[in-house]
Formats: structure tokens, sequence, C-alpha cells
């Protein structure tokens, strides 16, 4: 593989430093093409600092579109993916998801996706992260599409009990259940979940960037820190309301050995399915599957966590070799 080329044109950075979802995942790819000496990386996406998201938008998809360079393989995530005629090489895209039913400025997404689905033709390799979306892709037609699972280090997930009584005091989360909710933004169904869930005597705990305001308990964590959260929690739910691609933070609960309940939307289905965890089609019956998972934390959290343990990070690294070598 020595001598490969690759142009990387993801919306993450090397200097990023978002955890959450597609951008882990892009994160964790991208350290590994630039540590494996066969690759020669170039990032080439055009990030824009501007603060408005519109303008960000505009500026980022008009310089990709003026992008004129030769690469042996591109790596693309979605938004470049959109505009992508005057590059010259082979295209790998990296697509976690289509749904903008829940995106801030849903039309202007949605303009995106129909330009989106016209490249397809473009692209050589979809790979994607759940069997769900890997049958809606060769339902539109594309012809090579594989899937790459998340991939996790194991030995970050090794969390003791002496500090999670830490953590627990830290925040004054001891004496009651805990509930997490996810990260705190509408399209993860916190709103509707909070609401299932106000009168329980319990914790209701969310985090990450605070894109909605409820009246739980929001932390603003580290890594180790959220992980420890996941394990403290006596039930993690994620009612999502668009079609996951999979979901982290339902994969990080289950190696936690935490119980979850999930709406099951897109990819997370496979996950809770298999996973053997809850699944929660109306949110108006959370209330009473939280009381179930609870009463069955240990079984839950055992069969998640078998289950969850088998995506590791060599398992996600084999992956995108074969991948590859498919264009040396």
């Amino acid at each position: 593989m020595a001598g490969i080329k690759i142009g990387w044109l993801g919306r993450y950075s090397k200097m990023a430093s978002s955890l959450y979802g597609g951008k882990a995942y892009e994160r964790q790819l991208l350290h590994f093409l630039l540590n494996n000496l066969g690759y020669e990386v170039e990032d080439l996406y055009p990030h824009s600092n501007r603060r408005n998201e519109l303008l960000r938008w505009a500026e980022e998809l008009y310089r990709l579109s003026k992008l004129k360079i030769r690469k042996d393989i591109f790596i693309r995530d979605f938004y470049s993916s959109v505009v992508m005629d005057k590059t010259s090489g082979r295209n790998i895209s990296i697509i976690h998801h289509v749904d903008s039913s829940q995106k801030k400025h849903p039309f202007l997404n949605r303009l995106l996706e129909k330009k989106f689905y016209m490249n397809l033709n473009q692209i050589d390799t979809i790979v994607t992260v759940s069997e769900f979306w890997k049958e809606h892709f060769e339902e539109m037609g594309h012809g090579d599409v594989r899937v790459v699972y998340n991939g996790f280090n194991l030995k970050d997930f090794e969390i003791q009990e002496d500090a999670v009584e830490r953590f627990k005091k830290r925040y004054g989360l001891s004496g009651k259940p805990i509930l997490y909710l996810g990260n705190c933004q509408p399209g993860k169904g916190v709103v509707e979940a909070y609401k299932a869930l106000k009168d329980k005597d319990a914790f209701l705990v969310t985090s990450g960037e605070e894109k909605v305001k409820i009246p739980a308990l929001h932390l603003n964590l580290d890594y180790k820190e959220y992980l420890t959260l996941l394990k403290a929690s006596d039930v993690v739910i994620a009612m999502s309301k668009f079609k996951e691609g999979w979901n982290r933070t339902v994969h990080e609960a289950m190696l936690c050995k935490t119980p979850v309940i999930g709406s099951g939307m897109g990819g997370m289905r496979e996950l809770l399915e298999e996973g053997k965890q809850i699944i929660c089609e109306d949110v108006s019956k959370l209330n009473g599957l939280v009381d179930a998972a609870m009463e069955n934390h240990k079984e839950l959290g055992g069969k998640g966590y078998e289950f969850a343990k088998g995506f590791t990070v060599n398992r996600f690294e084999d992956g995108w070799e074969r991948i590859l070598s498919v264009y040396i």
C-alpha cells in the first residue's frame, strides 16, 4: 500500500475535539490512516470558522465545489459527497445516516440530500455503519455498499466501582436511581423522555452540547467522566426521533453493562435487538419500561455487554483495510 495518496474530505479535522457520533468515527478512521505508514493522507476539507451555520455551510460547499485535485482515493463525508465533480480519483463516501426530519434547517438539508442522491453514480463505495442503511442504499441502486461498524477500545470501559462512587458524590447523584436521557438535543428525544419520566423519584441527567433547555441535570463532561456517568446510570434512554446510523451512546452504555431503552429508529434497532435491550416505540410506555429495566438490570446489562464487546478497534481497522485494498 506504499505510496497510496488519500484525500480526506470530512468535516472532522485532526484538530477537532468532538467525540459525538459520526465525528468520533471519522476521527478514529483519520487517526488510523495517518498512523499507517502505507498511506499518504492529506486533509483537504475547507473548514470555515464562521459562527453562522448557514454561512458556514455556504462557504464550505462553495470551496468544495471549486476543489480541483487528483488523489488515488478520496474519503468523503456526506457534505463533500454533495459536490464532487472536479476532483479526480476513486471516491469512498462514509454515510452514517440520511434523515433531515430533525435538522435545524430541514428544507436546506433536504436539498442537500437530493443532490447527494443525484451523485450516487459518482461514488465508488459507500461505507455505512448498520445493515439498515446498507439495505437503504442498495435499494436506491448503489452496487457497492459496505458496513464497517463503530470500533471501541474495551479498556476505556473498565471503570471501577470506587470511581463510580466518587463521580456520584462529586455531582450530587447519590441516593436515587440515575436515568441518563442522552445528549441534550431535541432530535435525541430528550424533551419527550423528560416529560414521560419527570415525576419519577430519580435523577434525570443529560450531557453534551445543550441545544434545548429542560429541567434535568445537565453535565459538561470529558470523555472519561461521560463513560463513568453511563456506568453509574441505572438505565440509559435513547429516544431518538430520527433514523440513527447506529448510536454510539447506546453502544457505550452496553459496554458499561448498563441497560438501554431506545426508540429503535434507523440502525439503532439492529443494535438494540442484537444486544437484547428494550425498544420503546411509544413514549407513553417509557415509564413502565424503565421500571422493568431497573428490575432486570444485571441480566440486561450482561446481555448487552456480550454483544457490544465484539465491536473492537481491530475489527474497525480490518474492515477499512479490506475496503482500501480493493483500490490498490
